[in-house]
């Protein structure tokens, strides 16, 4: 004990005042324990008969090492049960999560089918970073998922874990890293899975959409028993679902038709011009198709035809679009075991064991060519067409050349592994200890499906023709193409050709072993016993990315890759203390020790927590703390290797430049269609991001089984890892450059170095590297309310609502930067909601039950708002409506232990909010890490437990 108060000592001075109080107890428990024992069995038997009901049974709350009597402690915890899961129409753990009324942020999903990590499923606690939120199973951390969320940051994906085996759920909102560590910023998400069941069960389900596309099965069984007086649980849980497609969603299968601009059709055939002929940038597009778009009329579902732009000119395209997926196909097999065996009075051995196989399938359409991104073509000068012209080629393949596109979907493939082997029991004088070693291992391999250069480049050089050697005004290559073989679509067997699938792995493991110490009776206080647990825990972390080499040797037609391999060991001591000093008053200190060994180097952080929970009666909690937290630098954020990506981006400033802004902006030739090379690098010396939180809350149960509660939050980060977007350092850059912002201003100085352009202001790479640089701050409330009312003849009522409101939310990018109001400033990056709230109302009469549960998501920016400075004061800036969706549930008990249910999510089967200022050249008018256009879907469900009676 004497060792872990001295390593605690040698951090801040909080917690050094925290760990000699707990070293101070510690040292006296002896003594106090020693009398208690010479008290004698009988005043042990009489404080036993004194207890009253509700405090006979200690439970395990998160939040706290130290079993308690009652539930709501200092920390507002918010749990998510079996029931509500399945009752309130949530398909995975992850759509029950992304549900929250805490799930405010904005994500990439499955819709980011461009993006890093399709198959990742994550969430934003209040707006905060996915990376913030620290994820448990059992109480113990999850490993990261192995590919980085927008290319450059560590996540943990709450994938690949069996839906029917869950238990409960707790969110635990605010600073947690006094007891769990690093990445407990936002809050904490502790996964309970189920440890005993009453014989076998079977549950099967089947799901489809109104609108097509995303049919679902998922077949689950499991079982529980003894065998030699070992407890066992297994289940496994098979799952597949198809995916939904663009096309098969009235908003996504068209370019919009109802914005500023006119509905535009994209360029599927274009020929373009830099300066067009008359040197001024107007009318660029040189039509030069002798067909006019007969041969290609078939193309995109036989939409393709000839269209002409105001002030651009003619092209090949069509207005129909939704040629990738909008939610992955899956494939998911999980199976869980749990193994437990009292060996004696004091000793239970146990394991657990959780292995997922899961395949997901996406797509971002059959792909396209263009001269302009590819080094053999580049942009070229045809004297033919204008000799003082510089010209590109574009070519947007269609499902038909790619022969259907269920040949365009990409492969993810994760493996993933965990098992924890321990032993817990009890020790003298009130003491039980756990001590325990949890290895998880996640294996992923990426199948892309992606034009080789070498081979697009052969296909195209019979249309481009050879190279006649530079032209000596602008000194770009000349070619004469063969336009009539351009506007003529390939075979599937020609696109197949330079198609091929290209395969990255990465891994990430973590090991964990962990010893805890608790004692829920030290000694007595006047507000009955206080309680305090020691933690000692230690293990390492890996991570390695291995892309194909076709990635980094050009073979790689846009697309590069991100590579980097690190490993490190952590330690960490935890103490916690819980007084009860008086009956109406408890205090709850708790402190923990982190270090992390990398490349021979300590980075290490210490954090404390202090919390108050004052009851003046019993029907009143009144509740505060204030803690401080941390998130160590990952290790992509430390080892991940240069590492570039092609991405479609809009350049702000030529568009500026050439009259396009704001609700305009949708005309510009350059909106959404500039292919640009991005470059982003980790490096060992980041320093640990840092957080200072402090809420205060109300706790009420005035009537019995009504539960009200209401807190406030509110977080000062500081030292945060950033690797800006590239879009934002593009909007940012041009406002500098235009003198929006101020050009002198470390942003702008940062932005305008940061983006390179060539001697024509066209741009040729984004370089968004990773500092410690930013601050935030964070004001939130929350409230939730659940009541159960027994109405008699009638049946039972279970009423339950969560409300959550982002009050402020400020963030400061780069020191003497002027803060920014994310919420009043949406350019500048903010479209998370501001205000999220949900409502189910149960009733449950004899055999059969139904929910109603219906959620609320606030407004959002529109447009112009996100992409055009100054955000709300642009003209045609606003907000787009709420979004309410309702889903009803029903179920019937038709035998003993058979149940049968139907589900629809949906029910009103309502689309994003209609946002009126998204121009014609896009065809989602929503923020796609916001909503989902899939419409409503039905279930049907059966579950039969064996036995039952």
């Amino acid at each position: 004990m004497q060792a872990i108060a001295n390593q605690l000592t040698s951090s801040s001075s909080p917690s050094r005042i925290l760990a000699t109080i707990f070293a101070g107890i510690l040292l006296a428990s002896g003594a106090s324990n020693r009398t208690a024992r010479a008290a004698g069995a009988d005043a042990d038997s009489t404080t036993k008969t004194k207890k009253k009901p509700e405090e006979l049974d200690e439970i395990v709350v998160t939040g706290s090492l130290i079993p308690l009597v009652k539930s709501q402690i200092s920390t507002p915890v918010t749990t998510i049960s079996a029931d509500d899961i399945q009752i309130k129409g949530f398909a995975t753990v992850a759509d029950a999560l992304q549900h929250a009324s805490f799930a405010t942020g904005a994500v990439q999903g499955a819709q980011s089918t461009n993006g890093f990590t399709p198959g990742a499923s994550t969430l934003s606690l209040f707006g905060l970073s996915p990376s913030y939120t620290k994820y448990l199973i059992d109480g113990r951390p999850l490993a990261d998922y192995p590919a980085l969320y927008n290319g450059s940051s560590a996540i943990t994906s709450i994938s690949g874990i069996p839906t029917l085996l869950v238990d409960h759920i707790d969110i635990l909102p605010g600073a947690q890293s006094s007891i769990y560590g690093s990445d407990a910023i936002a809050g904490v998400i502790n996964i309970s899975l189920k440890k005993k069941m009453d014989g076998p069960s079977a549950d099967v389900r089947y799901g489809w959409t109104k609108d097509g596309g995303g049919t679902d099965k998922r077949i689950e069984v499991a079982d529980g028993f003894n065998i030699g007086g070992v407890n066992i649980l297994v289940g496994a849980q098979y799952e597949k679902t198809q995916p939904i497609w663009g096309y098969q969603r009235p908003i996504t299968s068209q370019y919009f038709a109802q914005g500023p601009t006119p509905q535009t059709a994209e360029r599927d055939y274009l020929v373009l011009g830099l300066f067009g002929p008359n040197g001024d940038g107007k009318n660029p597009y040189y039509f030069e198709d002798p067909a006019n778009c007969a041969n290609v009329t078939g193309q995109f579902n036989n939409s393709t035809r000839e269209y002409t732009r105001p002030r651009r000119g003619s092209y090949c395209g069509t207005t129909a679009a939704g040629f990738y997926t909008l939610n992955n196909g899956t494939e998911a097999t999980q199976a869980y075991l749990h193994a437990s065996d009292d060996i004696n009075d004091h000793v239970q051995l146990f394991t657990d064991v959780l292995i997922d196989h899961d395949y997901t399938k996406s797509s971002n359409g059959p792909g396209f060519w263009a001269t302009n991104v590819d080094n053999t073509y580049n942009q070229f000068v045809d004297p033919r067409v204008n000799p003082n012209d510089v010209l590109t080629l574009q070519h947007i393949f269609s499902p038909e050349e790619a022969g259907g596109l269920n040949n365009t979907l990409n492969k993810n493939t994760t493996n993933s592994i965990r098992a924890t082997v321990g032993a817990l029991g009890s020790l003298v004088a009130n003491w039980t200890y756990a001590l325990d070693f949890t290895y998880t291992e996640n294996k992923l391999t990426e199948t892309k499906y992606t034009s080789l250069t070498s081979k697009i480049d052969g296909l195209f050089a019979s249309i481009m023709g050879p190279n006649l050697g530079p032209d000596p005004t602008f000194g770009q290559p000349t070619f004469e193409p063969d336009y009539a073989a351009f506007y003529k679509p390939l075979t599937p067997a020609q696109w197949a050709s330079f198609n091929a699938p290209l395969n990255s792995y990465s891994r990430t493991e973590e090991s964990l072993a962990r010893l805890q110490l608790t004692n829920s009776a030290l000694f007595s206080l006047p507000g009955g016993n206080a309680g305090a647990a020691i933690v000692i825990d230690g293990g390492a972390q890996g991570w390695d990315y291995v892309p194909d080499k076709d990635f980094f040797n050009g073979e790689s037609y846009l697309y590069t890759a991100v590579a980097g391999s690190g490993h490190r060991s952590r330690d960490s001591a935890t103490a916690e203390v819980r007084l009860p000093v008086v009956k109406m008053l408890t205090f709850d200190l708790s402190s923990r020790y982190d270090n992390y060994k990398v490349l021979g180097n300590n980075i290490d952080k210490a954090t404390y927590n202090l919390g108050v929970e004052f009851r003046p009666i019993s029907q009143v909690l009144l509740r505060g703390r204030y803690g401080t937290a941390f998130k160590a630098p990952t290790l992509p954020d430390e080892f991940q290797g240069p590492s570039g990506f092609f991405q479609t981006v809009t350049d702000y400033y030529q568009c500026a430049q050439m009259g396009f802004t704001g609700a305009n902006l949708g005309n510009c030739p350059l909106a959404n269609g500039v292919q640009v090379f991005g470059k982003t690098q980790g490096s060992p010396a980041l320093k640990p991001i840092t957080a200072k939180v402090y809420d205060l809350g109300i706790a009420l149960t005035p009537l019995d089984r009504l539960l009200f509660t209401a807190d406030f939050i509110h977080w000062s980060i500081s030292n945060e890892i950033t690797a800006e977007p590239s879009d934002e350092l593009l909007r940012q850059e041009s406002a500098c450059r235009l003198g929006q912002l101020d050009p002198k201003s470390p942003t702008c100085v940062a932005a305008i170095s940061e983006v390179t352009r060539d001697q024509f202001g066209n741009l040729t790479q984004v370089l968004t590297p990773k500092v410690n640089v930013a601050a935030e701050n964070l004001n939130v409330f929350t409230a939730t309310l659940d009541y159960a009312l027994e109405a008699g003849v009638a049946g039972a009522f279970v009423f339950q609502a969560s409300y959550s409101d982002e009050l402020k939310h400020n963030l400061t990018r780069f020191a003497g930067d002027t803060q920014i109001d994310l919420i009043n400033d949406p350019f500048l990056s903010n479209d998370d909601f501001k205000s999220k709230e949900n409502l189910s109302t149960t009733w449950n009469f004899r055999k059969f039950g139904t929910t109603l549960y219906v959620e609320r998501y606030g407004r959002t920016p529109n447009y112009i708002a996100y992409t055009s400075p100054p955000g709300y004061a642009t003209p045609g800036a606003g907000r787009v409506g709420s979004w309410t969706l309702a889903n009803l549930s029903a179920r019937y008990t038709i035998l003993p232990g058979l149940i049968v249910s139907a589900n629809v999510q949906n029910l009103f089967d309502k689309a994003p909010p209609l946002d009126t200022s998204t121009p014609g050249t896009i065809n989602q008018p929503y923020l796609t890490s916001n909503y989902n256009p899939y419409g409503r879907s039905y279930f049907v469900e059966a579950s039969y437990k064996f036995g039952a009676r």
